[in-house]
């Protein structure tokens, strides 16, 4: 196997061929990539749980509709912040591509002064075993595409997957309309 083209900071986007519910109609959004295996959060699934709930002191900078989102299936006992950077973040950012990157949720924000915008919160993440992500790709189960800067913020997330979808040149925007139920088509 040749070496791994880092995908990190990228989307993917599960394709109807998936095969697991726990990633249908899912926007993915990559924060580590390599030889070791990837990493990311789910940025479509918002969950019933208040921020103030989890984390009240982040509830003052997240982003509408200020809930914590379902970010995998994995560690859901975990909490992984991300934010879009409108300052000079220091230490407590990981910039991940652009002005976007992951907050250290264990600092403080920072009060009114936050050098972020738009935080979310996700519980939880997916996760892949060296080789797993590049199979998954090799048998279509995922599109990698670009993000865009309101992608993590949206104010509709339920409905970020056709929106991505729609975006993509040739026919890959045509799954944007595919039936959740094909037996109905």
């Amino acid at each position: 196997m040749g070496a791994v083209v880092s995908q990190a900071g990228r989307l993917l986007v599960a394709t109807p061929l998936i095969g697991d519910p726990n990633f249908e109609r899912t926007v993915v959004l990559l924060l580590a990539h390599g030889g070791e295996g990837a990493f990311g959060v789910v940025i479509n699934r918002p969950s019933e749980t208040s921020v103030h709930e989890v984390a009240d002191e982040w509830a003052p900078h997240v982003a509408a509709p200020g809930v914590v989102f379902v970010g995998g299936p994995v560690g859901t006992d975990s909490v992984v912040g991300i934010a879009r950077c409108v300052a000079d973040p220091g230490p407590s950012f990981g910039r991940l591509v652009g002005d976007l990157g992951t907050v250290d949720l264990h600092r403080p924000p920072g009060g009114d002064d936050h050098p972020w915008s738009g935080v979310r919160l996700f519980a939880g993440s997916a996760g892949w075993a060296p080789g797993q992500l590049e199979d998954e790709l090799e048998e279509g189960a995922w599109w990698v595409v670009d993000p865009t800067p309101d992608d993590l913020t949206t104010a509709d997330p339920s409905a970020l997957w056709a929106a991505v979808l729609r975006r993509q040149p040739g026919q890959v925007a045509w799954f944007a309309n595919h039936p959740l139920d094909t037996s109905a088509n």
